[in-house]
This record gives structure tokens, sequence and C-alpha cells, in this order.
């Protein structure tokens, strides 16, 4: 049996070069470049407003560059398309909201059908992470909505996973899990991941400085 976590090491490798953005005035991202393949993490620190979250958004499909290129390919085939890049990512991300109406439960079960996943691997990634099914998301802690946003980007079993500062506002405990889901994703995909500090995380194959 595979455990909820785990990802079978397959062939998975993300290369972006010279990437580009800019918001009006403000050039955000000025050239960034840097390749994760599978088993690895890469690790991108920088101050608030460094492009942190910029640059995760356009690996992920949410925000195209000004220029530059991504290349995230699967079992050695083509690039993705950038279509096809964003419904395979798993994204944690601090922004990303959830139905609060809902209970943990019917926003997962929401979330799988869009995404064609199995409602019983987010019924397991919830018991995973410590969730109460039946409590309105908008009833949730901060931390325990962190902890939803980690069931989430895991429910459809992604190769790749985009991680936004992913230990924002977990308790002891609640890092504890998401460290421990972390390291089993990496034991066959890969991962890049975004925090204002360095983090101390294993697999860690590059690190990329965005300073400012």
């Amino acid at each position: 049996m595979i455990h909820p976590g785990i990802v079978p090491l397959v062939p998975a490798t993300l290369r972006f070069d010279q990437i580009r953005r800019r918001f009006g005035r403000l050039a955000v991202l000025e050239g960034v470049s840097g390749a994760v393949s599978a088993g690895e993490a890469l690790l991108v620190t920088g101050r608030n407003g460094s492009g942190k979250s910029t640059l995760l958004r356009c690996l992920a499909g949410l925000l195209v560059p000004d220029a530059g290129t991504i290349e995230y390919q699967e079992d050695g085939g083509t690039p993705l398309e950038i279509g096809e890049r964003r419904r395979r990512v798993g994204f944690v991300s601090p922004d990303l909201a959830f139905y609060g109406e809902l209970t943990v439960a019917e926003n997962l079960a929401f979330f799988a059908r869009l995404r064609r996943a199995e409602l019983t691997r987010g019924l397991d990634l919830l018991d995973r992470v410590g969730l109460p099914p039946d409590r309105r998301a908008g009833a949730l802690s901060s931390g325990m909505r962190q902890r939803l946003r980690w069931a989430w980007a895991l429910l459809h079993r992604p190769r790749l996973l985009l991680l936004d500062e992913p230990f924002q506002n977990l308790d002891a405990a609640g890092e504890r899990v998401t460290r421990e889901l972390l390291a089993e994703h990496l034991a066959g995909g890969l991962a890049v991941i975004a925090n204002p500090s360095s983090l101390e995380i294993d697999r860690v194959a590059g690190r990329l400085d965005l300073g400012r």
C-alpha cells in the first residue's frame, strides 16, 4: 500500500532561465534562473518583496513571465504547456483561500472533482494533517488553514510541489507532520520552496537567493 504522501520514483525536471516579470514600472524578477530534478528541492530565499512568490506563481503557470523560459517535463517527455503545468503542480501559498461556508471535507471534495483526484485520498490526508473533516473552513485557525493547504496541494499526487512559506503559522506538531509529508514527497518528486530565511531541509540540491 502506498503511503498518502509518497510519490512513485519517476523522472521529472524543472528548469527556468532568465525569468523576468514587471508590475508596471516595478521590476520584480530580473533574469532569475534555476533547475531542480526528481528527488531534490530548490530553496529560494529573499526579503519580503524580493519576488519569491512571483517566481512561484510563474512556475505554477498562474503568471506569465515577461521574458525567459520555463520547462517542466515528466517521464522524459516534451515540456508541458502552461495550462497542463498548472493542472499538474501542487501549490502551497499563504493567500490560498477556501470556501468558508463549506466544511473541510466539502472543500476537498470540490477540489477533488476539479482535479479528478480520489476523495478517499483527501480524507486520508486530512487524517494525516490532523484536521476534523466536519469543521467549517471559515472557523479554522491560521495554522489549521495551513494544514488544509498542504492537503489540497497533495490531493492529486503531484510530482512537483511549489511551496511558498510552507511552515507559516504552524505549531510544532503541524510543522512536524508537514515536514514528514515533504520528505516523503521528495522520495520521488521535486519541490521549489520559497521562504524569507533559510530552512533546514533534506535533499536541498540548490539555493537561490533573490536578495533585496
